[in-house]
């Protein structure tokens, strides 16, 4: 049965609403260090709320139960995989599918996507690999040849197969909170009418674990999304259009890594900007920070999102019969709820030697491998974290986002840091703030100033 437009909006937008109060409140003014740039600021709710994404939801319609359901299930033919030869270039596009994007059974209107297929490399930058991921573009009228364009890499730490981005935004995985935490920075990109590829760091549709935490990986899947994007012809964008890279928590180890190989691996990219909120500086800090605290999931899950890259990590030798039983679980899982089920575990409970994971010896080439800071990124950075280890989400050290910037800084590359109020006080006394500020929608005013006069 079809809504009329007036009872969408009155439907949807309140519980919008709430849902942008609770994840969506921008930031405090930032300590922004580049006055070419505009400075991070918190956009008001008619911001969030433009006139796009009004458009969007009105011009949109519920799935049948038919479609819901069907987008739901695993097994979609489209994440076969062919043979490769070994020697495609990375970014080939292999496969472009168009599909109809459906979040929580909602499907909106004026927005085109497709499910893309293409060639990456493993974390050596060489050996061919496969991965999927996501274009969404928003049909406003803009010219798509010279429409900027996104690369964008969620909170997405799932190590299961059917939970990554390209299943999230066509109705599977409804619960997975990399997808949620996306939902106010894409109501401001598409707002700005900007294309958006998000990369699943791997075949979405792969039965094995997913190497998610591996960073070079990651980054090679999203300059190859980038690449695989640009080749679609019915897409229609432009080789030259200007790229920012966006990246969240675990997508901002993703994003950081591939500003960092830009000038390497895919110089022809006009990557203009690069934002990295939140994201795990130093993975061995991370482990040590997330140790018995409510993201001692998500410390044991990294373990497990490293180990297809890093087969040499051989954890479940390493592990009692707890921790394999627990690790035989999260490897098939997705982020939400599984990594929350062991908050406050204490994480050399689950090892025979008693060790904990950031002390193990063969672990420790494995994080110095994913370390940030050892390049420059040629493009200008953002880096937006905690301001201080205050709070329950504060599991990235504070330190480690400062030391990055002063590495970058270093190197030659423009960086505006941003630290953020994450306090308990803040999370009281200003929720909408807090809320929007963890999931990176204060840096919107910042990117789009990079990418457009």
């Amino acid at each position: 049965m079809k809504h009329s437009p007036r009872t969408l909006v009155r439907r949807i937008v309140p519980v919008a609403a709430a849902a942008a109060i609770t994840w969506a409140g921008l930031a405090a003014p930032a300590q922004a260090q580049d006055p070419a740039h505009e400075p991070p600021r918190t956009p008001g709710l008619d911001e969030v709320f433009n006139g796009y994404v009004v458009g969007a939801m009105t011009e949109g319609r519920m799935g049948s139960p038919e479609e819901i359901f069907e987008a739901l299930q695993p097994g979609d033919p489209f994440y076969d995989e062919p043979v490769l030869r070994g020697d495609e270039a990375p970014g080939t596009l292999l496969a472009a599918q168009p599909v109809t994007v459906q979040f929580t059974g909602y499907q909106p209107g004026n927005l085109r996507a497709w499910k893309l297929m293409y060639v990456t490399t493993d974390i050596d930058g060489q050996t061919r690999d496969i991965s999927t991921g996501i274009l969404m573009i928003p049909d406003d009228g803009r010219d798509d040849a010279t429409r900027p364009i996104i690369g964008y890499q969620e909170a997405n730490d799932s190590v299961g197969a059917y939970c990554h981005p390209s299943t999230q935004w066509t109705g599977g995985a409804p619960l997975d909170g990399a997808s949620w935490s996306a939902l106010g920075p894409l109501a401001l990109l598409f707002g700005k009418g900007y294309a958006v590829m998000i990369t699943d760091v791997g075949n979405d549709g792969d039965p094995e674990p997913h190497g998610v935490f591996a960073g070079k990986f990651a980054g090679h899947s999203n300059l190859d999304g980038l690449r695989a994007a640009l080749a679609v012809d019915e897409a229609g964008l432009g080789a030259d259009s200007p790229i920012s890279l966006f990246g969240i928590a675990g997508g901002g180890v993703g994003a950081a890594f591939a500003a960092e190989a830009h000038d390497d691996y895919a110089p022809e990219l006009n990557i203009r900007s690069t934002v990295l909120e939140g994201m795990v500086v130093n993975q061995k800090n991370f482990l040590a920070t997330a140790d018995g605290s409510i993201g001692s999931g998500f410390g044991f899950a990294t373990l497990l999102g490293l180990e297809p890259k890093y087969p040499e990590m051989r954890i479940d030798e390493k592990l009692n019969p707890a921790g394999k039983a627990l690790a035989d679980y999260y490897r098939t899982q997705c982020q939400t709820p599984a990594y929350f089920t062991a908050p406050f575990l204490p994480l050399n409970t689950l090892f025979t030697s008693g060790l904990h994971p950031a002390d193990i010896p063969e672990f420790q080439h494995v994080y110095e491998d994913n370390q940030l800071g050892t390049r420059a990124p040629r493009s200008d950075v953002l880096i937006a974290s905690c301001a201080a280890d205050d709070s329950p989400m504060s599991l990235v050290p504070a330190q480690d986002a400062r030391d990055l910037a002063d590495k970058y800084r270093a190197g030659g590359t423009e960086v505006t840091y941003a630290p953020t109020d994450c306090s308990m006080i803040r999370f009281l006394t200003d929720l909408y703030g807090w809320g929007t500020d963890l999931f990176g929608m204060q840096t919107v005013p910042w990117l789009a100033s990079t990418l457009e006069p």
